[in-house]
């Protein structure tokens, strides 16, 4: 395989996408044959474990415990943002009162 580890995931992907376009399973095995990479790297770098497994359940598989877990992990993520968003937007608020005040 000649992709650089940068592009290992769009690689991934795009043997994903060209599995389901054919009818075909999004496996470990599948994916390893499309790609030229061995199922231990896929299983080994989570990133692409997760891009796997995200392309299975898109498709009636059942959820894996790390596809649960890499959910979870992008639930709690988003959350963190919006929070954050939601104390800046709160503090500019506040900012905006005590200047209303003040004039």
């Amino acid at each position: 395989m000649t992709d650089q580890p940068d592009d290992l995931p769009t690689t991934v992907r795009d043997a994903c996408t060209s599995l389901i376009r054919a009818g075909e399973h999004v496996t470990f095995a599948a994916v390893a044959t499309r790609t030229g990479l061995s199922r231990t790297t896929l299983y080994r770098h989570r990133d692409l474990r997760q891009l796997i497994e995200q392309h299975r359940d898109l498709h009636g598989d059942r959820i894996t415990l790390t596809g649960l877990a890499t959910q979870i992990d992008q639930l709690r993520q988003s959350l963190e943002a919006v929070a954050a968003n939601v104390r800046r937007h709160e503090e500019h608020l506040r900012k905006l009162e005590r200047a209303d005040r003040a004039s």
